[in-house]
């Protein structure tokens, strides 16, 4: 393991009160190579951010702690630490990263701010550290998924997580749609109308944030219900209580980051319940990617084709609200088979693949 370079320091950094003040330098520098690395993983923009939209997901809360610190090499910012700590009651789970400019890797940077991930996180009494990242496609051998679904390159990434005592737990698929392509809206009315044929007794509800009153606990029960519900494979995650407040305080990262979310939802007829939800987000002037987020059917209203209902009902209205956005991004497990299924049929197809990893501390680590 290399010995970090003697002009490196690893500095907290403040949050300024908007991207436009007088302090936000620092701020508006971390998001640039923020940027600039995911460009130098991926090969495109689709995940940039600009200082206005990622500053608010930095905002206070009751629900959880989020800490981030610049990577400065003589200097000049190159990269980012961050860790966030979920502060539902009993968890022990630590979420981090560590990004980092291609140009200074190899020279004992990474290792020097994972070993600050670690003390944060026994800081903050947790045990289980969890991260994600992008593996570009390589001639490297393959770690496979111990789900069986899925495997990753042993690339750098791989390599470090490995050499720092973390697992491979779960491969998860980016994939695009392409909005340009002209028979897709033909294709997502007729995937449309065989969907809503299956779905009797389900009704398509949608909205903007924020969301109107009469649909605030339904949403918020099933946003509960995403990380009960969602594959996991090994990794641990919170049981989470969702209220009208926390609903709220999760759209405004959207609202004051100037993001639009088009959230549609499939209602079941007699009870009123919502069942089943997908999110389209978008930001900056409306040409940028857009981002699916959460997607979901209740485990017991499957079988009624609620996932292409909602999702085909989706990207149909999003022609109106973002008609220049050049392609959808959406992130899936891929054991999630039943998900990947109505994704292919709309004309998903995969773009990289994601690794998520873990490490449990033992105790005294």
């Amino acid at each position: 393991m290399s010995t970090p370079p003697p002009g490196l320091e690893l500095r907290p950094l403040p949050l300024p009160a908007s991207a436009d003040a007088d302090d936000a330098g620092d701020f508006v520098e971390m998001v640039r190579v923020r940027n600039l690395v995911s460009t130098e993983i991926s090969g495109h923009d689709d995940f940039h951010l600009t200082p206005h939209e990622l500053l608010p997901a930095y905002a206070p809360g009751p629900h959880e702690h989020r800490m981030l610190w610049t990577v400065v090499l003589d200097g000049d910012i190159v990269g980012r630490i961050g860790v966030d700590i979920p502060l539902e009651e009993g968890s022990r789970v630590a979420y981090w990263l560590v990004e980092l400019r291609r140009a200074v890797w190899g020279r004992g940077i990474g290792s020097a701010a994972y070993e600050l991930v670690e003390h944060t996180a026994r800081a903050h009494r947790r045990t289980v550290l969890q991260s994600w990242a992008q593996h570009p496609a390589s001639d490297e051998s393959r770690l496979p998924s111990p789900t069986g679904y899925g495997s990753v390159p042993r690339d750098h990434a791989a390599r470090f997580y490995l050499r720092h005592g973390h697992s491979l737990e779960q491969v998860e698929r980016v994939g695009a749609l392409d909005l340009t392509d002209p028979g897709l809206p033909d294709h997502l009315d007729r995937l449309l109308q065989r969907a809503t044929l299956a779905a009797e007794g389900y009704r398509v509800v949608q909205w903007e944030l924020p969301t109107p009153p009469e649909f605030v606990d339904g949403y918020a029960w099933m946003k509960s219900r995403m990380v009960t519900d969602a594959p996991a494979a090994g990794l641990e995650f919170d049981e989470e209580a969702w209220d009208a407040d926390r609903l709220r305080r999760h759209e405004r990262f959207y609202l004051d980051a100037r993001r639009r979310m088009l959230v549609t939802a499939a209602q079941h007829v007699d009870s009123g319940d919502i069942v089943a939800f997908n999110e389209l987000v978008i930001g900056g002037d409306g040409t940028q990617a857009t981002h699916q987020e959460d997607t979901l059917v209740l485990s017991e209203h499957r079988g009624h084709r609620l996932g292409m209902l909602v999702k085909c009902a989706a990207l149909i209205a999003w022609r109106s609200v973002a008609p220049h956005s050049p392609r959808v991004v959406t992130i899936n497990a891929e054991e999630n088979r039943p998900m990947l299924d109505i994704n292919e049929a709309i004309g998903f197809a995969p773009i990289a693949y994601e690794g998520g990893w873990k490490k449990v501390l033992s105790p005294g680590e």
